[in-house]
C-alpha cells in the first residue's frame, strides 16, 4: 500500500494509494471566500467551503497529462505511477509542508497481452487467469472441438481425447463451458500446446464479454500461458489462418514509493490521517475513480496551508 498523509493544522489529508481506496465526496462551493486565503481552515465546515471544483479539475487535469505522457495509465509499478508520486511531492513542498519519502516492498504484475496477427491484424482485451504459467507464446491458433453456432453448447478441452492430433507448439483456442476452466487449460500442456485463450462462451447476453478466472483447482501446476477473451474475440482468433502472440509477464518484487506530507502547523497530539489513491489501474488513467480522491485531497491540503 501506499499513502501520503498531510497533516494539516489540527488535521492531516493524506493522498495517495496503491491499493487502498478513499475517494471522499466533495461537495464544491460556487465561489471562494476572501476569507479562505487567511483564514485557519481548522474545521470540515470550514475546509469544505475552500475547496473548489475548479482547484479540484486542475490537480485531475495534472494527473491525466501525467497518464498522458506515460503510456495511458500511473498504475502502481510504471513511470506514470513515479510522476504521480512526483506531483504530489511538488505541490506539497510549494504548500510548505514537511514531505519525506518511505519505500516499501511492491509486487508489480505488468499486463497480459493477446495480439492477433494474422489473417487479422487487432489487440484485444485480455487478462490472465489465476494459476497460468508465464511467458510468451507466438504461433498458429488451433480451435478445439469448437461450437461457435447456437446454441453454442460445447465440451471442447474437457477431456484429452478433445486435442488428439493438436499440432506441438500451437496456441490452443477453446471455449468457456461444461467443465471447469481449469481442466481445459490442464488438458492443452499435455498436448503441447505453447498457450491457451479461454474465451467467453457466447451463449447469451452476459456470457460475451472478456471472461478471466481461476484455473484452481482442477488446473494447478499449469506452465504455459492462460489467457482470456470475449466471445467476439474468440470467433475472429478462430479464423482459418489465424496467428496470434501471448504474453504473461511474471511478476516481479519491487520497491514503491509512500509520500507522507505532514504539515508545520497545528497541534502535532491531535493528528487526523486520511489516504486517497495518486495511482491508477493498469487500463487507464482512472481519472473517474482514484484521481478523484487525490485531486480534492490536494486541494484540501493547499488550502489549510494558506491559513496554517
Amino acid at each position: 500500500m501506499s499513502r501520503i498523509p498531510m497533516r494539516i493544522g489540527a488535521t492531516v489529508v493524506a493522498a495517495a494509494a496503491a491499493t487502498l481506496s478513499f475517494t471522499p465526496w466533495v461537495q464544491a462551493a460556487p465561489t471562494v471566500s476572501p476569507a479562505c486565503d487567511t483564514r485557519v481552515n481548522n474545521t470540515h465546515a470550514k475546509l469544505m467551503e475552500c475547496i473548489t471544483l475548479e482547484g479540484v479539475r486542475e490537480h485531475q487535469a495534472a494527473l491525466q497529462s501525467i497518464a498522458d505522457a506515460n503510456g495511458g495509465n500511473r498504475a502502481a509499478g510504471t513511470p506514470g505511477y513515479d510522476a504521480s508520486v512526483a506531483y504530489v511531492v511538488d505541490k506539497m513542498e510549494a504548500a510548505g509542508y514537511d514531505v519525506t519519502l518511505d519505500e516499501f516492498p511492491f509486487t508489480y504484475v505488468a499486463a497480459a497481452t493477446l495480439q492477433q496477427l494474422t489473417p487479422l491484424s487487432n489487440v484485444y482485451d485480455t487478462g490472465p487467469f489465476t494459476g497460468t504459467g508465464y511467458g510468451s507464446a507466438t504461433g498458429a491458433v488451433t480451435p478445439v472441438d469448437l461450437a461457435l453456432g447456437p446454441p453454442r453448447a460445447s465440451t471442447s478441452g474437457c477431456e484429452a481425447a478433445d486435442f488428439a492430433g493438436f499440432p506441438a507448439g500451437n496456441i490452443a483456442l477453446v471455449p468457456r463451458g461444461t467443465c471447469s476452466l481449469g481442466l481445459k487449460a490442464a488438458n492443452a500442456p499435455a498436448a503441447r500446446a505453447s498457450a491457451v485463450i479461454i474465451f467467453n462462451q457466447g451463449n447469451d447476453p452476459t456470457r460475451e464479454g472478456l471472461i478471466v478466472g481461476t484455473l484452481l483447482p482442477d488446473g494447478a501446476g499449469t506452465t504455459i500461458p492462460v489467457v482470456g477473451a470475449s466471445f467476439a474475440a474468440g470467433e475472429a482468433l478462430s479464423t482459418p489462418g489465424s496467428t496470434a502472440y501471448i504474453n504473461v509477464p511474471e511478476p516481479e518484487l519491487i520497491t514503491q514509493t509512500n509520500v507522507i506530507a505532514q504539515s508545520k502547523w497545528g497541534n502535532p497530539s491531535n493528528v487526523v490521517m486520511a489516504g486517497p489513491h495518486p495511482h491508477a489501474g493498469p487500463a487507464g488513467p482512472r481519472l473517474n475513480h482514484t484521481a478523484p480522491g487525490g485531486a480534492s485531497h490536494l486541494g484540501g491540503a493547499e488550502q489549510q496551508a494558506q491559513g496554517n
